[in-house]
């Protein structure tokens, strides 16, 4: 398609969300060599204008209400749909979040639209656009296309790659003041139960432990890993059963699904409900002492031993590259 495409970008504790950027690169896609409009809500969000030029939206509209600066659904549905009116749009697109799942299949019925939900891929071949989602727990593809009409899209963060960063770029910005009324939910205190200091859905590493961790103790080996390499910590179901982590970091078919470039899983045998989480990770390490544990069936790399002797010899030899490469 040929048009002006929204590509809703996110903030997280006053900063802008990977996601964005990613959001705008799928909309150059989907825009075809239309314009890309990013669209930004909270308060204080002007502040990040210039940084959405850079990454390729050719304009970029602030809703700035202090309502919306944490998320309830009435609020952000009244906003966003506001914007989307007074913009038409040929095209909306939002990352697969907690805030996309939420908000996009209500805005998509409010606007009698179709929503394909969680692509990993979008193709671009003249007038028609290609987009790529998992289905059954990651274990197949599908292909799916709009016919007509409205086209909206919400993303898996850390799947779709974003353009790289030009400072030279720029474009036009304009504020759009929104009435937010009737507001059911009230916001009145965020505990953040994640001890990871990145950002689990948008971590580029990450390393996971299950069960064969056995403790707390296990768990702070991994994040000293994880501290190591830059990347954040996640756990299996089972661990988080087990009383060994918090919830907030489950990765699986009722946890968080991810996509980082390289996964290391640490005691975990692959139960089919964490690999619906993992599965699409671009490189996998697995550790466990069971040669027949089934996640050696989707690892890249394996290697069967005991972590607590794996995960020391690691760190030693990332130590060492490390300080070779003067980091």
């Amino acid at each position: 398609m040929v048009g002006k495409v929204l590509a809703f970008c996110e903030t997280r504790n006053g900063e802008l969300r990977q996601v964005s950027f990613e959001a705008i690169s799928a909309a150059k896609k989907l825009s075809n060599g239309g314009e890309v409009v990013a669209a930004i809500l909270g308060t204080n969000v002007s502040n990040f204008i210039e940084t959405l030029y850079h990454y390729g939206a050719d304009r970029v509209v602030t809703v700035e209400n202090e309502v919306l600066n944490q998320y309830t659904t009435d609020a952000y549905q009244q906003a966003l749909l506001q914007v989307i009116e007074d913009e038409k749009p040929d095209g909306f697109i939002m990352g697969h979040t907690a805030i996309g799942k939420d908000v996009s299949p209500r805005i998509a019925a409010k606007i009698q639209a179709g929503l394909i939900s969680d692509i990993v891929n979008i193709e671009a071949n003249g007038e028609k656009v290609v987009c790529t989602r998992p289905i059954y727990s990651g274990k197949a593809f599908e292909k799916k296309k709009f016919t007509d009409g409205f086209q909206f899209i919400t993303i898996r963060p850390n799947n779709i790659k974003q353009l790289e960063k030009d400072e030279s770029r720029t474009g036009t910005a304009s504020s759009l003041d929104v009435e937010i009324k009737n507001i059911r939910t009230v916001i009145k205190e965020v505990v953040q139960k994640t001890a990871g200091k990145v950002d689990l859905s948008e971590a580029k590493i990450i390393v996971a432990g299950g069960r064969g961790v056995k403790g707390e103790e296990g768990f702070e080996l991994l994040q000293s890993l994880a501290d190591l390499l830059g990347g954040a910590v996640g756990a299996s179901r089972g661990a988080c059963d087990s009383g060994y982590c918090d919830y907030s970091l489950q990765i699986g078919q009722t946890g968080k699904v991810v996509t980082p470039d390289l996964y290391f899983a640490f005691g975990i045998s692959g139960a089919i409900q964490h690999i619906a989480g993992m599965s699409n990770s671009k490189v996998i390490v697995a550790v466990n002492k069971d040669p027949e544990a089934p996640i050696f069936d989707i690892a890249d790399y394996g290697i069967v031993g005991d972590l607590f002797e794996v995960i020391p010899l690691l760190k030693e030899e990332i130590k060492q590259n490390l300080a070779v490469a003067g980091v």
